[in-house]
């Protein structure tokens, strides 16, 4: 059911679907793929949006949508390649259909941590690919946003200090209840694989959980 998927690192995912690739918060990205349809970008933090990384998977005008918080679309524009006309700024509770894809975007945002503030409407999206709704959190706590999501694919930051902790990640999934939960955002700023892995042990039974780094 994930086998579509990939992480990088961090929360820089990689989606095939329908003879076309989505990522999200690409960084690291080694190799001139030229090989997006869709970017979808969270937030501006340098974990999550390297220019460099979008620069070497923007297809050209035209061919490559940039999604991003409205707050980001100026500076997509000052630091990559992408053309304004390239660019989708949402805001928290937006729908749209990108490319035969339907796109939710949900807000993302720390409860009790000056980090990610609800007030600069980031996001997480929610993606429909082949009939299944996954959702990319985004760098959030387990938020009354997060926990109004349905979806089948979830894929959840649990290394602490920045976002949820593997315990408060695995909380949010047993209450939202997708098919498959994935764990991300370990491993560089914060956390380690230790983290996924206590998260998948305290995952419910009857939820897949899949360790993708």
């Amino acid at each position: 059911m994930t086998e579509h998927i990939t992480i990088n690192v961090q929360s820089s995912i990689r989606v095939e679907a329908k003879k076309q690739v989505i990522y999200f918060d690409p960084i690291q990205i080694a190799e001139e793929a030229h090989d997006a349809d869709l970017i979808f970008l969270t937030h501006n933090h340098s974990d999550h949006f390297e220019p460099e990384s979008v620069n070497k998977l923007f297809k050209g005008n035209n061919e490559t949508y940039i999604v991003c918080p409205l707050e980001m679309r100026d500076e997509i524009q000052e630091k990559t390649v992408v053309e304004h006309n390239d660019i989708v700024p949402l805001r928290p509770g937006d729908k749209l259909q990108l490319n035969g894809f339907p796109v939710e975007a949900v807000r993302a945002y720390n409860i009790g941590k000056e980090f990610h503030p609800k007030e600069n409407d980031w996001l997480g999206y929610i993606v429909t690919v082949n009939g299944e709704r996954i959702y990319v959190t985004g760098d959030t706590d387990a938020t009354e946003d997060a926990k109004a999501v349905k979806c089948d694919i979830a894929i959840v930051p649990v290394g602490g200090k920045y976002t949820m902790t593997a315990d408060e990640a695995a909380a949010l999934v047993n209450g939202i209840k997708p098919k498959v939960a994935i764990p991300c955002h370990y491993g560089l700023a914060a956390g380690s694989v230790v983290d996924a892995q206590s998260f998948v042990s305290q995952v419910a039974e009857g939820i897949e959980t899949v360790i993708k780094y």
